[in-house]
């Protein structure tokens, strides 16, 4: 097999992680997080031992003096992250699948047009920075990036990976669902993590809270989403498709309504998900503005297999065509 650049540091990083989880107090993840950081430094940051030590300089010497490209550090790092998430228990660990973050940066680039001004984007729920990094390397127009994430190993990832992929990207360790604190954004993209917030104290102050027990993290996020988008702005969110069957689903529906269009929901293919329960969806929104054409008709789709290219060309020409009268872009 044709040793690839990607290959290549997915080895050196694989190894790496490994080696300073048997010999070091660290997870997998966490030595991931290391491992990127000696790459980007190009030294070893962690105080080992001196032939501990050496063992990581041989290490990194073979990837040290390689141009790698964006989206082999990203792949790269993608897959070791997987490889280290088979093995982690907290169900919010998951990533958002490769061919949906290049789906979603297709519709970026879409909804943002030609402009020639910076867009800025932000992500309520960033993990280890493998969605936020694919829309920046797809990216037509230029964006400055903020991403929020409450798991500190996922954020060192998605630092680390945002450091060598050279992207502007400000990263903040905190629950996004507490207020936040800076300008409204061009646009919300997020992999939506779907269960209840523990918070009661917190979810009082939005609209979307329960009457009583905890309240549904999944639509607290999206109001706070959507009070964080500026007029006109879009969103485009990855949620479960029993989104609108739940027991708050009618109050979720009349918020969206009453502060947003909803442009379309696009069903992602089923062979993606282990049963129909785990199936997601991309929920796209605009929100209302001066200006803003609320569609005659939401685009409402079921996405073919991604791995059949011709069905996936043709939906595109469709939904190409659907931008093009229905909003003007």
């Amino acid at each position: 097999m044709k040793d690839t650049h990607m290959e290549r540091l997915f080895t050196y990083l694989n190894e790496t992680a490994l080696y300073l989880e048997e010999n070091w107090t660290v997870t997998y993840l966490e030595g991931l997080a290391e491992a990127g950081e000696n790459l980007f430094r190009q030294e070893i940051c962690q105080p080992l031992e001196d032939k501990q030590k050496r063992i990581l300089e041989e290490k990194l010497a073979s990837v040290s003096k390689v141009e790698y490209e964006v989206e082999d550090i990203r792949k790269a790092f993608q897959l070791t992250v997987l490889k280290g998430m088979k093995g982690a228990v907290q169900p919010h660990h998951s990533m958002t699948p490769d061919a949906v973050a290049l789906f979603l940066s297709y519709l970026v680039n879409k909804v943002l047009g030609k402009r020639e001004e910076t867009a800025t984007i932000l992500d309520l729920a960033v993990g280890s920075g493998n969605l936020i990094s694919a829309l920046l390397n797809h990216a037509t127009v230029p964006l400055h990036a903020r991403g929020f994430e409450v798991d500190e190993t996922l954020l060192k990832l998605a630092f680390v990976s945002a450091n060598l992929q050279q992207h502007e990207l400000e990263l903040f360790h905190q629950d996004s669902v507490e207020p936040l604190a800076f300008p409204e954004v061009d646009l919300v993209v997020t992999d939506l993590p779907v269960g209840f917030y523990p918070k009661d104290d917190v979810a009082a102050n939005y609209l979307l809270k329960a009457d009583e027990g905890h309240s549904y993290l999944h639509h607290l996020m999206i109001e706070q989403a959507i009070e964080k988008t500026k007029d006109s702005g879009f969103l485009l969110f990855v949620v479960p498709n029993f989104l609108f069957e739940s027991d708050q689903a009618k109050q979720l529906h009349e918020y969206v309504k009453e502060h947003a269009n909803i442009l379309g929901l696009l069903q992602l293919p089923k062979t993606m998900f282990q049963s129909e329960q785990f199936g997601k969806s991309i929920f796209m929104l605009q929100k209302k503005g001066d200006g803003v054409r609320q569609p005659k008709q939401a685009l409402l789709a079921e996405l073919p297999s991604f791995s059949k290219k011709e069905a996936l060309a043709d939906m595109i020409q469709q939904m190409n065509k659907w931008f093009d009268q229905e909003l003007g872009i």
